[in-house]
């Protein structure tokens, strides 16, 4: 992937298919997870689909004929890219969503932008904090206090499985920002660097996991569902979204791909409805969308813009979770 500068407002039919296939892949990605952890543990769960996801990126590497990238020192910073964008959100949302609703695991995803701003504002000095961001991470806040429910009170095991998602989209505001300082600016494809990053999890997993959850389960004694989810994480969520998000960050430009954020939710509310007969209360949905206004104020996405050519990301940023 090179630095191909498109127009902000391309138009739509060259890339609203694919924006949407993302919307419903990363989307159903939590029912998948909620399926998945009926049988495996999160940490099974979570090696089984980023080695799916690993294999996926290395089929489309070769037929591409790209490469993994050779420097040490980009392998050395994947290793805390693999640790906080990939394992440990993979499995913090398999741990929560073994105590809530899959389409409340959705919505706690969406807050990822809110979380890697200030990070990226106080620790990474990759970004600027403005009045219009500080607002926008106002609302957000606010957002998820009403998601949260505090004035019913702490405690319980809902309430932790939604930290517990919360501390997944905590690990991206530290990926995201360390892979922006580190790790764009190489000479690498964000294909490659996504594989690789793909791999370093997958080894860090493999040493893990069988530490913590003992031996995998051979996948033959697993019921046909959970492997069929497994796969749909790991080839489809974790492995091909990822080819369609770059296309759409060529063909689309940065800014408007990234607004696949508002349609994820979106789709994992209506698919934990449809399929799993999920119920939300009034509060989550609510608190949903002042969340996603507080992202919406905090990206700029509010109020008119002037029209600017935008490079697309050469190593767009770590593998977002859940999805």
């Amino acid at each position: 992937m090179t630095a191909d500068f498109t127009p902000d407002r391309p138009a739509a039919r060259s890339w609203l298919a694919g924006f949407l296939a993302l919307g419903v892949i990363w989307g159903s990605s939590f029912l998948f997870i909620k399926v998945g952890v009926a049988e495996l543990h999160p940490l099974h769960l979570t090696l089984y689909r980023v080695a799916t996801g690993a294999v996926t990126l290395l089929v489309v590497l070769a037929v591409l004929r790209d490469r993994l990238p050779r420097e040490p020192r980009v392998w050395a910073h994947l290793l805390v890219v693999a640790a906080f964008g990939v394992a440990l959100p993979f499995t913090l949302f398999g741990f929560g969503e073994q105590r809530v609703e899959s389409m409340l695991a959705g919505i706690w995803n969406a807050t990822t932008p809110l979380i890697v701003l200030p990070l990226a504002v106080l620790v990474f000095r990759t970004e600027r904090l403005t009045v219009r961001r500080a607002v926008g991470l106002g609302l957000g806040f606010a957002g998820v206090l009403v998601v949260l429910g505090v004035w019913e009170g702490v405690g319980g095991s809902h309430f932790t499985g939604q930290l517990m998602c919360l501390g997944a989209a905590a690990c991206y505001g530290v990926a995201i920002p360390y892979q922006k300082k580190f790790i764009a600016g190489s000479a690498y494809s964000g294909l490659s660097l996504s594989a690789a990053q793909l791999l370093v999890a997958t080894a860090q997993l493999a040493v893990v996991a069988p530490l913590v959850a003992g031996a995998p389960p051979v996948p033959t004694g697993l019921s046909a569902k959970v492997v069929a989810s497994v796969l749909a994480l790991g080839a489809l969520g974790t492995g091909l979204a990822f080819v369609i998000n770059l296309r759409n960050i060529r063909v689309a430009g940065a800014s408007t791909a990234s607004t696949v954020t508002y349609l994820i939710p979106v789709f994992a509310v209506l698919v934990g409805a449809v399929v799993l007969g999920e119920r939300m209360n009034w509060h989550q949905p609510v608190g949903a969308l002042v969340v996603l206004l507080g992202v919406a104020v905090a990206q700029g996405m509010l109020g008119r813009r002037r029209p600017v050519r935008t490079p697309a990301a050469a190593a767009p940023p770590a593998v977002p979770a859940g999805r």
